[in-house]
């Protein structure tokens, strides 16, 4: 049977709950025999059933509960069912849990994980398609993480939940979801080449192509699209592109872009939330001081500044998508005007 991202989330879970009588789920709906809206807690009641909690629907009493018991020595993970619903816990997370450490002078550390699926392109309308990770890049004391499919997603959250001691915001892109590992099933015409760190980057190319000439830096579902739009840039275009997929997006970490970007010159930053004040835009400002004389010229492309609409065909013209990773590398190595 062939891991997905599904899959390994699920097992690393169940994993967790056995290495450590410390780990506790907390979630609506995660319980037996429905296991959590998308099926990542399955069968984890069922294992575990004392150290499992269906919570009531109140997301910032789920996380100020699980703040409490990190206080005491536990190590809680929390699913918020739709990433949107986040915001209902937004006093927790930026005015609690992610400053106790600093406040009260190490003494104390609060390692919850709060588990919770973003994104669209599943018709599921305004209030459940959104990708809202950007309202909590600046929160110092918080982690945030992105698993994908190019890596080891049941690994990423383990080490999370047993080994972090800081509280961790872990987005999960509903659509990666189904998606097969490429790292277990290896393919012949890309090279995948990982940094090894507790938060991996990876280095993604084409067997065998020449240099690259741009670089496209991302995480979560957009890496899947990247690269699809990085395969047709070479053999439609004769545009080779080196694909830099991250995992932790906050702290930034962005050697591994930098990196590219100063070899290659170009660089295009891909998200699926809104594009104003997005995680793209500081990434270029900070690559853009990192790099100081050296001029790289960059783009961004994120979702326009509207709502998620409901309608499949507007949703569709909302996200950036394929075609869209094409016309700007067309658009910044010249072979296509603006």
């Amino acid at each position: 049977m062939t891991d997905t991202v599904l899959s390994s989330l699920n097992s690393a879970l169940h994993q967790a709950l056995s290495a450590n009588d410390k780990v506790y789920l907390l979630g609506e709906d995660i319980l037996d025999p429905y296991g959590g809206a998308f099926k990542v807690t399955r069968g984890c009641s069922t294992a575990f059933p004392n150290r499992v909690i269906a919570s009531p629907i109140s997301e910032a009493g789920m996380v100020g509960i699980a703040t409490g018991m990190a206080l005491r020595g536990l190590r809680p993970v929390v699913e918020i069912m739709f990433g949107d619903f986040v915001t209902l816990a937004a006093d927790q997370i930026i005015n609690h849990l992610s400053k106790f450490r600093w406040m009260y002078n190490d003494q104390v550390c609060v390692p919850v994980i709060i588990r919770t699926p973003m994104g669209g392109r599943r018709g599921y309308g305004p209030t459940h398609s959104q990708t809202l990770e950007k309202f909590f890049l600046g929160t110092p004391g918080l982690r945030i993480m992105a698993p994908t499919s190019f890596g080891d997603p049941g690994g990423l959250i383990f080490d999370a939940i047993i080994n972090t001691e800081d509280p961790v915001l872990f987005i999960e892109n509903k659509l990666l979801y189904p998606l097969p590992l490429k790292n277990m099933l290896g393919d012949p015409d890309f090279d995948i080449i990982s940094t090894m760190d507790e938060a991996p980057s990876y280095y993604v190319s084409i067997h065998g192509a020449p240099s690259a000439s741009i670089t496209l830096a991302t995480y979560g579902y957009m890496a899947e699209l990247a690269q699809k739009a990085m395969y047709r840039l070479a053999y439609e275009y004769e545009v080779f592109a080196e694909l830099i997929v991250l995992t932790q997006l906050a702290p930034f970490n962005l050697s591994s872009v930098l990196e590219s970007a100063s070899h290659t010159g170009r660089l295009i930053v891909m998200e699926e939330g809104n594009l104003t004040m997005g995680w793209g835009a500081e990434v270029i400002a900070r690559i853009a001081e990192a790099s100081g004389s050296k001029s790289i010229q960059a783009r961004r492309l994120a979702a326009k500044d509207y709502s998620v609409p409901a309608s499949s065909l507007l949703e569709t013209a909302l996200f950036p998508g394929e075609q869209d990773i094409i016309r700007a590398g067309l658009q910044l190595t010249g072979k296509q005007k603006e």
